[in-house]
């Protein structure tokens, strides 16, 4: 394990809870008992916090609202569609409610949304596989098939595993084609990063982000305050985010 994805993985709001009340634990037991109760508070608040909706709105609403979402029929043209492997919180259309298969969204939908509107005559797709043999560029490029994209507009990249490396090897990827100017589809909560990482590569995109997810549901119940296993759970991929750009900025990669 890298020690940005350990890093990562111990700020997660349960883990870092878990691993608070764990060390409190033992400092309680070698009689520092002032210092264990802070520890063990500090971890409870910690997963408090991120239980609560209004933290996930503000903290993800924020990096969501970066890159205004555009309908794929408003989007400027370019001269590809590069989208990105990996999904947030399971493709749900909203943070706060239930998964729901008929209203999940999905990067590759955007994709093909944008080539149907004529927005860019190819797709580039990144992702190399993190289970088994099949790469995510492979799973996407099956499923544009899916939606009747031609395997002719479909070009695969398929051994980048982080952001820094789809932004790498997708750079690659587009000088051997002659591609300079891209839209780049991926959620609207990493795309700050991920337009960041880009840039560095010195590749001109366009963000042509999916919906917003963190957003106030419909739901006339919904309350901001109370605490909510859903929003605990989710808050992972906003953490994540955060985290990746404190460490993309501390390696040079933003």
């Amino acid at each position: 394990m890298t020690l940005s994805s350990f890093l990562t993985n111990l700020v997660i709001p349960l883990n870092l809870c878990i691993a608070l009340l764990l060390v409190a634990a033992i400092v309680f037991m070698v009689r520092l008992r002032k210092t264990a109760f802070a520890i063990a508070v500090a971890g409870l608040c910690w997963a408090i916090f991120w239980s609560l909706p209004a933290s996930s709105l503000w903290a993800g609403g924020r990096l969501e609202q970066l890159h205004p979402y555009t309908e794929a029929s408003s989007a400027p043209t370019a001269q590809a569609i590069v989208v990105l492997g990996g999904h947030t919180a399971n493709g749900r259309r909203n943070w706060f409610e239930p998964y729901d298969k008929e209203t999940a969204i999905a990067r590759i939908d955007k994709a093909a949304a944008l080539y149907k509107a004529g927005r860019a005559p190819l797709i580039v797709v990144s992702g190399a596989a993190l289970e088994g043999n099949v790469s995510e560029a492979q799973i996407m490029a099956h499923a544009l098939e899916q939606h009747s994209i031609p395997r002719s507009a479909i070009i695969m990249e398929s051994r980048s595993f982080t952001t820094h490396e789809n932004a790498i090897y997708t750079a690659e990827t587009l000088k051997q084609h002659h591609i300079q100017h891209i839209l780049l589809v991926t959620s609207a909560l990493h795309m700050p990063r991920a337009m960041a990482v880009f840039a560095k590569q010195g590749i001109s995109a366009i963000a042509t982000p999916l919906a917003p997810q963190i957003v106030v549901p419909d739901d006339p119940g919904f309350s901001f305050w109370q605490p909510d296993m859903r929003s605990l759970t989710a808050s992972r991929s906003i953490v994540k985010e955060y985290v990746g750009l404190l460490v993309y900025w501390l390696r040079g990669w933003i």
